[in-house]
C-alpha cells in the first residue's frame, strides 16, 4: 500500500494510491501505515495532477548512515565499516517530491546521494534486531544532498549535509515492501549515475534499526537514510534529479540558485 501526504484546495490531507491516482482518508500517515482500508475505490478520487504532493512525513530527526553499501566501498577503495556510521540531518532539511533543491552560495560542489529511507511507525527504543521490523512504518526514496566541498574543507559532516532543502523525501510511503532485495538508481537528466540493489547493504534495515535505537529513541515518523550506493556526483543548477527505487516509485527534483550573502 502506497500512502502519502498531499495539499488539495489549500487543506493537507492523506492518501492511499490507486489506479495511478490517489483517494483520501481521515487519518495521520502513520497511523493508516498499519489500518486496513475497504471499499477504496468508493472513496473520492483525485488524479495526482491535480494535487501538490508533500513530504510523506515531518520527522524530529532524518538519521543516516555513511558508507553502508559494499559496491561503493569498493568505488572508493575503502574497508568495510565495522559499525554503522551516524550522522544527522535537521528536519529544516526536508521537502518533497518536485519541491525544489537550492544550490547554497556557500558551495562550489553539491552531490546527489541516492537512498531508501525508512519510515518509524512507532517509539523505538532498545530495539532487537528480530522485533524491529515491528517498529518500521514503511518505506520511501530520499537524496542526500551533500555540500562536499564544505566536508571536506570542515573536516566533519554538519554543515555540509544541513542546508535547507538537502533531504528531498517521498513522493510516497510503500508499506508493503521488502527492503532486503530492491533495484535503487539515479538519473541525472536522464542519464544514469547510481545503480546498484539493497541486497548490497552492509548493515540491513533490521540491523540499522537495533543498532540506532539502542543509542538515540526513535520517534515516530523519523527517518533512517540507509546509505548510498555508487556512482555519487555532482548537480549542477537547471539538472533534474531522480532517485527511483523498485517497489516504490520515483523521487523527482530540480536543482535551483538559492540567494544570498554572509
Amino acid at each position: 500500500m502506497k500512502l502519502l501526504r498531499f495539499k488539495k484546495d489549500g487543506k493537507e490531507k492523506t492518501g492511499v494510491m490507486i489506479n495511478g491516482g490517489m483517494v483520501e482518508i481521515h487519518l495521520p500517515l502513520i497511523e493508516a501505515s498499519c489500518s486496513p482500508f475497504d471499499d477504496l475505490e468508493r472513496k473520492e478520487f483525485y488524479s495526482l495532477d491535480e494535487v501538490k504532493i508533500l513530504p510523506p512525513v515531518q520527522p524530529s530527526k532524518v538519521v543516516c548512515v555513511g558508507l553502508n553499501y559494499r559496491d561503493h566501498a569498493e568505488e572508493l577503495n575503502m574497508d568495510l565499516p565495522e559499525e554503522p556510521i551516524l550522522f544527522l540531518k535537521p528536519p529544516s532539511t526536508v521537502i518533497g517530491h518536485e519541491d525544489k533543491i537550492m544550490y547554497p552560495y556557500q558551495s562550489h560542489h553539491v552531490d546527489y546521494e541516492a537512498e531508501l529511507a525508512v519510515l518509524i511507525g512507532q517509539e523505538a527504543s532498545f530495539v532487537n534486531q528480530e522485533d524491529a521490523f515491528d517498529y518500521v512504518a514503511g518505506y520511501t526514496a530520499l537524496n542526500d544532498v551533500t555540500a562536499r566541498d564544505l566536508q571536506h574543507k570542515d573536516g566533519q559532516w554538519t554543515r555540509a549535509k544541513s542546508f535547507d532543502t538537502f533531504c528531498p523525501l517521498g513522493p510516497w510511503v510503500e508499506t508493503e515492501m521488502d527492503p532486503s532485495n530492491q533495484n535503487i538508481s539515479l538519473k541525472l537528466n536522464d542519464t544514469i549515475k547510481q545503480k546498484s540493489n539493497t541486497k548490497n547493504m552492509i548493515f540491513p534495515v533490521d540491523e540499522l534499526v537495533e543498532y540506532i535505537s539502542n543509542i538515540m529513541t526513535l520517534n515516530p515518523g523519523d527517518i533512517i537514510a540507509t546509505g548510498t550506493p555508487p556512482g555519487v556526483g555532482p548537480m549542477q543548477v537547471g539538472d533534474i534529479v531522480e532517485v527511483k527505487i523498485e517497489g516504490i516509485g520515483v523521487l523527482k527534483n530540480r536543482v535551483h540558485k538559492k540567494y544570498g550573502s554572509m
